[in-house]
């Protein structure tokens, strides 16, 4: 099964700066996302995606909203269409008239399987996030103490584990780290500082 998107437009630039409302958003993900489980990660990561917004990129509240909506619905079709995952979201957020800036960054979140490289901060972030934020919060699932007291060693552990969270694509972490210019530690230290506050 291929989840190429076989194009790299989205949206209009015409739609340049438009949202979703906080609620609508969040209709959208209730309705669209019936695991539980799923809910969480797409709220951790539009957690992580606002609040590195907010302390590295230096947005606003609008800018922050942006990035965190971004996060918030790139995984929303995965739970009803598994085998249309990205393009029934994409297309969802097309006719809706939403910033195809953020649509640009829900294609980019997975370019071995979509095909849509990452380029903007959001697009490279989003990618960065994902897939690390799954391995951490496995990790604190199976922790008494949860996220508290999690150090970054436990976490590299975890990481040359591959039998732990063996679903957790460690390529595709490696990648979106090096593609976000970024050290691997600074990032699941930026991980660890935030993700426990969306339980």
């Amino acid at each position: 099964m291929s989840l190429l998107l076989n194009r790299t437009e989205f949206g209009s630039p015409a739609n340049s700066g438009n949202v979703l409302s906080r609620e609508t958003a969040e209709a959208l993900l209730m309705d669209w996302v019936v695991n539980d489980r799923l809910r969480l990660h797409m709220r951790q990561v539009g957690h992580l995606m606002r609040s590195w917004a907010a302390e590295k990129e230096g947005l606003d509240e609008a800018g922050q909203w942006r990035w965190e909506m971004a996060g918030l619905l790139h995984d929303a079709d995965w739970d009803r269409w598994p085998e249309q995952h990205c393009r029934k979201i994409i297309e969802e957020l097309e006719t809706r008239e939403v910033d195809p800036e953020i649509i640009r960054a829900i294609a980019s979140h997975g370019p071995m399987h979509f095909g849509v490289e990452p380029v903007t901060a959001m697009d490279k972030m989003l990618f960065a996030f994902d897939e690390l934020s799954g391995l951490i919060h496995a990790y604190a699932l199976m922790r008494p103490g949860g996220y508290e007291g999690m150090e970054l060693k436990g976490v590299r552990k975890r990481l040359k584990e591959k039998a732990f969270a063996a679903n957790v694509n460690r390529e595709e972490i490696a990648d979106a780290v090096q593609r976000a210019g970024l050290e691997l530690g600074e990032l699941i230290q930026f991980i660890l500082g935030h993700q426990g506050q969306v339980a």
